[in-house]
């Protein structure tokens, strides 16, 4: 069953020859200036590596597998729909990562930014689920991911609709977990890790992993993010 199970973690070291303007999340469409603010890019040692969202000034929720524990190799980049130009960089002060993460399971890290992100149109944090999302319901993903599996990084961030379809992606099924159906050739890949799933302007989910390979029909693995929000609250001490 797990052999099954493709881990979205972007290998270290994306050359900027791999980026292209014309990329995508696999379908979908470029997203316009300010349209995902609280859209984040993760950097290790100033490589694009996964994605992530801004719930304060301050903290930023991902995936635990985007992260390790030397803290000084990672910047949060927020403030810009392209990874080569504009936006802010701030460096990490901390991260957290789920103490029960493992074989998939609990895929969930904070990362505390070493000073504040100052909110504008295109800086701003995002109000996390009280429930999970309804079934069938469409939900907007979006990330800077491979346009396909061991596809080019792109330039500009991409997004895309999914669907919304239970708890089971693949043979994988457990508490914390949400699974967003797709046509074949859409979808998340390498490098939408820890990125946002959105439903009516609340995070939802947190990417996982996909199963089969991107673009797959097997639904996309994504961390529910009411399930953990008490876990988020715990550790990060905000009022959510």
């Amino acid at each position: 069953m797990v052999k099954l199970v493709v881990l979205l973690v972007v290998l270290l070291g994306v050359a900027v020859s791999e980026i292209s303007a014309r990329g995508r999340i696999v379908g979908g469409w470029d997203a316009l200036p300010q349209q995902f603010p609280h859209q984040i890019s993760l950097r290790i040692r100033g490589s694009h590596t996964c994605g992530g969202s801004i719930i304060s000034p301050t903290w930023i929720l991902t995936a635990a597998h985007c992260v390790g524990n030397n803290v000084y190799d990672y910047t949060v980049v927020a403030g810009s729909n392209q990874l080569s130009n504009g936006g802010v960089a701030i460096t990490a002060k901390r991260i957290i990562s789920h103490e029960r993460y493992g074989n998939f399971q609990n895929d969930v890290a904070l990362i505390e930014l070493s000073s504040p992100l100052q909110y504008s149109s295109a800086i701003q944090p995002i109000k996390l689920a009280r429930t999970k999302v309804p079934y069938n319901a469409q939900v907007t993903i979006s990330g800077w991911g491979r346009i396909y599996t061991g596809g080019p990084i792109p330039e500009n961030l991409k997004y895309n609709y999914l669907q919304a379809v239970g708890t089971s992606c693949g043979g994988m099924n457990f508490a914390g977990l949400i699974c967003l159906g797709h046509p074949s050739n859409n979808g998340a890949c390498n490098g939408d890790s820890g990125g946002p799933a959105v439903y009516n302007n609340e995070l939802v989910g947190i990417a996982n992993f996909v199963v089969g390979g991107c673009g797959s029909t097997y639904p996309d693995g994504y961390a529910s993010v009411e399930y953990y929000r008490d876990w988020v609250q715990k550790n990060t001490g905000l009022i959510l």
